[in-house]
Order: structure tokens, then sequence, then C-alpha cells
């Protein structure tokens, strides 16, 4: 079973390549509030669309509230170069070849595929906020295409949570 990144404490590395030719590591960003990974199944996940599309109406807002967003996945460039054009998501950054091995340091879920749309093993969903400092400060990972948070629900929290400086909740159980 997976084990997600312990909430308040040093978010793992992550460095990935994006879709325009350039590198993205998390250690080099510095949003206003967090830094939003969305990690998505891969282009073979209508699921995914419909809340990519979502973050993409949404993602002017984030931005005004100091959250900075990449969509990620274990999908080759071409996938994910697709799903980008696709889905009409420019100018959110898009990174492709996420590997299982940075997968389970963030506690992914793996499944194999089931059907020949799915092109070999993929990540399923998963949307973390890291702060500035690099700590983790919300992780929600799913093992199923159905179950994700709502992105308004999340951004309407944004000034909630850095007006009353709320901190990251949760710990490991024992």
């Amino acid at each position: 079973m997976p084990t997600t990144p312990t909430p308040d404490a040093k978010a793992p590395d992550l460095k990935l390549s994006l879709i325009i030719g350039t590198q993205w590591d998390l250690a080099d960003q510095n949003p206003g509030a967090f830094t939003q990974i969305i990690v998505y199944r891969g282009l073979h996940c209508p699921v995914c669309k419909q809340y990519l599309s979502k973050m993409r109406e949404l993602y002017e807002q984030f931005l005004e509230k100091g959250v900075e967003t990449i969509h990620v996945s274990m999908d080759s460039e071409g996938r994910a170069r697709q799903a980008h054009e696709d889905w009409r998501l420019d100018p959110i950054p898009m990174a492709h070849g996420l590997t299982e091995a940075q997968a389970k340091e963030w506690g992914l879920y793996l499944s194999e595929p089931i059907q020949e749309s799915e092109k070999g093993v993929f990540a399923e969903p998963a949307v973390f906020w890291v702060r500035p400092d690099q700590r983790l400060y919300l992780a929600s990972v799913s093992n199923s295409p159905f179950a994700r948070p709502d992105l308004e629900e999340l951004l309407g929290k944004v000034d909630f949570i850095k007006e009353k400086d709320y901190p990251a909740r949760g710990r490991k159980s024992a």
C-alpha cells in the first residue's frame, strides 16, 4: 500500500520534463501560496479530461491567489502533448514521464492497463499542495479515477488558509 508523504514535512523531490522541452523542478518553484501538483491518469482517461478542463477554467483564479499548477502523468511526451492540445489546457504546464519510483515516493497508486487505450502502467489521480518552503500542505491521493477533490472548493479555501494561517493537518498513524 502506498504511503503518502507526511503533511508539514519536506515534500519529496520532483523533477520532470515538460512538453515544451524544458525541465521543471519542484525545488525551483516559488509560488505566493502553493505549488499545486495535479497527477492525472493519462490521455486515455475521460474523467481526467473533464477534471483538467475544469482546472483550466479556474487557472487564472488559482494564480491570483498564489497557487501555481502543474499537470503530471506517466504518459510519454507525445501522449501528454496530445492531451494538452486536445483538451485545450494551455498555458498550464504539462509534465510527462513520471516514473514508478517517483510515483512511489509520492504515495501514488499504480494501475495496470485493462483496455487498449491505456498504454502501460499509470498513476491514479492525486492533488498535492506544496508550500514555497517545500513543505507538503495537502495530499489527496486516490486509487480510482472517480474520487478527486473539488477544484472550486479548494480554490475557495486558499484565502481562508492564508488569512487564518491554517496549518497542514494529519499525521501518520502508528
